[in-house]
């Protein structure tokens, strides 16, 4: 992993695949928990595992998360896992996953697209790309 910032993008389909194929994988929700709470989270059931929710940056400022490593460590994402970092639209994500390959973890990948995606033609996200509009499993808390 020398000289890379991180193991790269994954997109929601490669993502989705990655996290049911290898038994190692995690997946880490950065959003903050308003995100969680109102706009869903992915469901990884059907994998027999749950998704981390560690939020990137401290809402209402939107500063980063200084307690972000540790909160990893405390939600069970070690350093050895293949971790697949996700936020909104793949924009936090990417520093979540570049932050923590400089911090020894391994194998860090951004979820291009995120869980909603960029806008439409209308500004609303969730048809273009990301998680929701590729069908993938999510739930609403």
């Amino acid at each position: 992993m020398q000289g890379k910032s991180y193991a790269g993008d994954l997109t929601v389909r490669e993502s989705w695949e990655l996290l049911a194929r290898d038994p190692n994988s995690v997946l880490v929700d950065v959003r903050s928990q308003a995100e969680w709470s109102f706009v869903g989270v992915p469901d990884l059931s059907s994998l027999g595992k749950k998704v981390a929710l560690v939020s990137w940056q401290t809402f209402p400022g939107m500063k980063p998360n200084p307690d972000f490593g540790a909160q990893l460590s405390a939600a069970g994402v070690s350093p050895d896992k293949t971790v697949l970092f996700m936020c909104r639209s793949g924009v936090r994500s990417k520093s979540a996953a570049v932050a923590m390959t400089s911090a020894g973890y391994a194998r860090c990948h951004n979820v291009a697209g995120g869980f909603e995606g960029p806008h439409d033609g209308q500004r609303h996200r969730g048809a273009v790309d990301g998680w929701k509009a590729a069908a993938l499993p999510w739930v609403q808390e």
